[in-house]
């Protein structure tokens, strides 16, 4: 299984805006700190406007920032609006040139481990992966200073990577 750009994209641009809760982010910032085409970046701001996950404003002091808090943003939600128009398989689709349209069971099974994996992302919200996260505020946080030094008081026990 692979994600699209656009999803990674959108968690990049979410996690930006987590790590910087009292700013308003410029596209431009974002770009440069996530190494993205700022062309491509604005399609993928515009699609987090649309579905409600940023709040952008336009202007010269315009930019975005998140709708809701980090802690109400789920993975699942993100991951599921950005990669539900992609058919994880030819035969997900009514258009399929497959000859086992209809017959083959595959179809079936695949969906359910696509939404097993959807289903392990939903509890996981942007605040797991920015809190206590000094590895992360030093690369997003648009605060001089910020980007240096680790944050203080965080007591967090890091989850193991397994």
């Amino acid at each position: 299984m692979r994600l699209t750009t656009r999803t990674a994209l959108a968690m990049r641009a979410l996690m930006v805006c987590a790590v910087n809760p009292d700013r308003v982010v410029r596209k431009s910032d974002v770009a440069a700190l996530i190494n993205a085409s700022e062309n491509h970046l604005a399609q993928v701001v515009n699609q987090l406007g649309q579905i409600g996950l940023i709040q952008t404003l336009r202007g010269r002091n315009g930019g975005f920032v998140l709708a809701r808090p980090a802690t109400e943003i789920s993975l699942g939600e993100v991951f599921r609006r950005f990669e539900s128009d992609v058919p994880f398989m030819e035969c997900f689709t009514d258009d399929t040139a497959c000859p086992l349209k209809g017959v083959c069971r595959i179809d079936l099974h695949l969906a359910r481990a696509v939404e097993a994996f959807y289903a392990t992302l939903d509890p996981l919200t942007l605040h797991d992966l920015v809190d206590c996260n000094e590895g992360l505020t030093a690369i997003l946080s648009l605060a001089e200073g910020t980007r240096t030094a680790a944050r203080l008081g965080c007591k967090r026990v890091a989850l193991s990577r397994a």
